[in-house]
């Protein structure tokens, strides 16, 4: 297998936050929310920047670590900051474009230099009822360490001059305070105009209220920004919990090497160099000459000042054809399996699920893994409610789940206080799973009900995740969700036969080598061999191999994979039997999905686990056949509707890489997120498909 068919994850990484700076440059998406994906991709590469660039920073201090890994550390990150300017000098490009048309609806942001009278004395009052106190601003000369500066926070690096030169220039950082203040001030409509100033600028312009106690009469403030490496090293010291190394690892973080310094291109030179010099910071830190605004991510809650037009049309989530108005959740479970989609349909029946479990006299205990949680989160108060009602609740809450660490704890130990008990499991083996356990005394019977899932338990996130869950009473199934939970409480000592959930890291790859083979074996016979993968990622080798060698033997595969994707499609004579696209849309497509054409009798699974060696290897991840015909052909409707996108896909090809899939001549246009909930809403209730 040559190398050329391996595309580094990294860059294919960066290709799908292309993806989603092309949703930031597509007209078709309402003004408003094309400044929020500016936004999504801020915030995407901040955490690039944070884990796996950190990563291979770590690795070029590393002399050894070359000889064992196919390309140079040093190479790989030459190619993600070529790439990564690249796309910064696109994003201004399209932010510069974005403000023009928010003109010409009558959205302006002003900076401070804009305001006239009336607007200044408005920012000028706002600053000080709002925002004076909330600053703090360290004179550069008093710095003594540099990991006082926080990372993912922007800065405002101020120089304080006098004009006749009398006094020597001093310099002082501003921490801009959006983490308790907005970004964004809606100033007083004029008119018809509507005015937007960022808080940066509000500060800006209130520089000489601030410095005050100094006799300067000329202030000037760039922005900079520090990305930090966001590894946590746990300690293995035996004697304390996870959770107390988890916290000792957390406060390590906030001290880690800065990988990344973005800083306003119009700061002068010796004032940049003085600081670099101050914090530490060399060219091999990855230094990026960006414009006078940074921290992007802010702009995912950039305020709508227009009209409803501006924004996506609402699309309220549906109820379910068969628990709309039904008195008991768990009854319904007990007729049939039943599945949800989100956002399509609500993910409140699965709080009512859990607030039903938690009074129901006849439910005995309530188990469920929890990965990412809701700030606010009904979920958790649902466990409490249980726990208060006498229910036995166990709770797996994974420490581990990147940037929601200090968040788990916190539940951790709310749900402590409440009598819940908690399983945390072990140092590098992460919990992902999406599951839930109800034990239920019926007659003389032990009735189990469970929800195997794709995505987290999470309020927030199910808006804008799409992800499916399978809610069954099938004993084929619930016993062995019993047995996973019984898994966690033996710290994964105890091997236990699995024969219908797929596991990691025990199963899944084997059983996706398996279900390949099959259809290898069938095509050697002559017959139609077929593969369809929905996935967030395909990153592991060994599977990428086995899809080449399968589509060499002339199994056909059907890949929608919404981020990295590691093999290359389409090549003659090595993977001309695979078709990859990927959709970005006002959707995060979250869900994994397995459909492998079984000579005629399809097989169709539901996992939490991508094909990376991560989910492979080293995670707790279940995957759930779904036998029952009709959600069966719920779930083959779906990704048909996916396939024929030709709106929002676009080609994953060594050749065509992220070209959108157009519509033929006198073809339907089809926008698969679109249609997915018009599907929904017609077949289910029989109702007019209204244009979205």
């Amino acid at each position: 297998m040559t190398k050329t068919l391996i595309i580094n994850r990294e860059i294919s990484w960066l290709s799908f936050n292309e993806r989603v700076l092309q949703e930031a440059a597509d007209n078709r998406v309402p003004l408003i929310e094309r400044i929020r994906f500016l936004g999504i991709f801020s915030n995407n590469l901040d955490e690039f920047f944070r884990v796996r660039v950190a990563t291979w920073r770590r690795l070029v201090d590393m002399p050894d670590a070359e000889s064992s890994l196919k390309e140079s550390p040093a190479k790989i990150l030459g190619h993600i900051t070529k790439t990564d300017y690249a796309h910064n000098q696109r994003f201004l490009k399209i932010y510069d474009q974005l403000l023009s048309e928010l003109e010409r609806e009558n959205i302006f942001i002003i900076n401070e230099k804009q305001l006239t009278d009336d607007q200044g004395s408005f920012v000028r009052q706002y600053f000080r009822d709002h925002v004076r106190a909330n600053l703090f601003p360290i004179m550069m000369k008093k710095l003594k360490r540099t990991t006082s500066l926080k990372d993912k926070s922007i800065y405002l690096a101020v120089q304080l001059k006098k004009k006749d030169n009398s006094i020597k220039e001093n310099h002082a950082l501003i921490k801009v305070p959006t983490s308790v203040i907005s970004r964004f001030l809606i100033l007083p409509k004029k008119e018809d105009r509507n005015y937007i100033i960022l808080l940066d600028d509000v500060i800006r312009f209130n520089l000489a209220d601030i410095f005050s106690v100094f006799d300067y009469d000329e202030f000037n403030a760039y922005t900079i920004k520090i990305t930090r490496d966001a590894e946590m090293e746990i300690d293995n010291d035996v004697s304390k919990s996870l959770m107390e190394r988890m916290s000792e690892s957390l406060k390590q973080r906030k001290r880690g090497r800065p990988v990344r310094f973005v800083y306003d291109g119009e700061i002068p030179h010796g004032m940049l160099k003085m600081i670099m010099d101050r914090l530490k910071i060399s060219g091999k830190d990855n230094t990026m000459k960006g414009g006078r605004y940074h921290n992007f991510k802010d702009f995912m809650k950039f305020p709508n000042v227009g009209g409803p037009q501006y924004e996506y049309s609402p699309a309220p989530p549906l109820p379910h054809k068969d628990l709309s108005g039904c008195k008991s959740i768990l009854a319904a479970i007990k007729q049939k399996d039943i599945m949800l989609h989100f956002p399509y349909q609500s993910f409140q029946y699965i709080v009512d699920l859990l607030r039903e479990a938690s009074i129901d006299p006849r439910v005995k205990s309530v188990k469920m893994t929890l990965y990412r949680v809701a700030k606010d989160s009904k979920v958790v108060n649902a466990l409490i409610n249980a726990a208060r009602n006498g229910k036995d609740v166990t709770v797996y809450l994974e420490l581990q789940a990147r940037f929601d660490e200090q968040a788990n704890i916190y539940w951790s130990e709310k749900l402590l206080e409440e009598g819940v008990e908690i399983i945390h499991g072990k140092a590098g083996m992460k919990v992902h799973s999406k599951l839930i356990l109800i034990e239920r005394k019926e007659g003389s019977q032990k009735v189990l009900y469970a929800n195997i899932g794709t995505g987290n338990f999470n309020e927030t996130t199910s808006q804008i995740y799409v992800d499916t869950s399978l809610l069954t009473s099938n004993p084929k199934i619930t016993t062995e969700v019993e047995q996973v939970f019984r898994l966690f409480e033996v710290s994964y000592h105890v091997p236990f036969t699995f024969k219908n959930l797929i596991l990691s890291p025990f199963k899944t790859r084997q059983f996706v080598t398996q279900m390949i083979n099959k259809e290898m074996a069938n095509a050697r016979k002559g017959k139609h061999a077929e593969v369809v993968m929905k996935l967030n990622s395909l990153v592991d080798e060994s599977l990428v191999k086995k899809i080449y060698a399968a589509s060499k033997a002339g199994v056909k595969f059907r890949l929608i994979i919404r981020g990295i994707c590691v093999l290359v499609p389409g090549v003659k004579n090595k993977s001309e039997n695979i078709e990859a696209v990927s959709i970005v849309d006002r959707y995060l497509e979250h869900s994994r999905i397995f459909v492998f054409h079984n000579d005629g009798k399809p097989l169709y699974y539901l996992s939490s686990a991508d094909l990376m060696s991560r989910n492979l290897d080293h995670r707790i991840e279940v995957g759930v056949p779904v036998w029952d015909k009709d959600l069966q052909t719920e779930i083959q409707t779906m990704l048909d509707i996916q396939w024929k996108d030709n709106v929002k896909a676009r080609y994953l090809g060594k050749d065509n890489l992220n070209t959108y899939k157009t519509a033929l001549v006198e073809e339907e246009l089809v926008r698969s997120q679109v249609e997915i909930y018009n599907y929904f809403k017609s077949v289910f209730y029989n109702l007019p498909v209204k244009e979205q």
